[in-house]
Parts: C-alpha cells; structure tokens; sequence
C-alpha cells in the first residue's frame, strides 16, 4: 500500500444484505410462501409454523455463511461438476 493514500470502504459495500438475520431474498420467499399458506388458504397455524421454522432455518444457516442461497444456487446449477 502506497503511503499517504487511504480509500474509505462504508460496511454496507462489504456486508451481504440481511432482513432480521436471514438473507434478503430467503426472508422474502419465505414469507411469500407462509403468506400465501395463511392467507389464500386460510390455514394460519401451518403459515405462520412454516414462517417461524424457515426464517429460524435461514437465520441459523445465515450465521455461518450469509452468502448461502448463492452458492446453493450455483451448486445445484453446476451440479455435474461437484460429484465426485
């Protein structure tokens, strides 16, 4: 590194994009899929167990990896290449 020269970096360029601990567009789909359950066909128990255990899911995965929806994605796109 040069001397004298300093480039600030703001966190939100660096850090993944989270809503309440889980990945934006797992806490998206999750909720998309427990408000469809609730609300379209009315069974509210099942929807909002569905909501809590998925968001809780993505939470947990999201502490140790918060870029897990993209390499799942990527690995089941490029699935012939990671068997072994």
């Amino acid at each position: 590194m040069t001397e004298g020269y300093e480039i600030p970096l703001h966190r939100s360029l660096a850090e993944p994009i989270l809503m309440a601990g889980a990945p934006r567009g797992a806490a998206i789909a999750i909720g998309t899929l427990a408000a469809a359950l609730a609300l379209g066909l009315r069974l509210w128990i099942p929807g909002l167990a569905l909501w809590a255990l998925g968001h809780s899911a993505a939470v947990f995965v999201a502490k140790s990896d918060p870029d897990f929806m993209a390499v799942a994605v990527r690995s089941t796109r490029h699935r012939e290449h990671l068997t072994c």
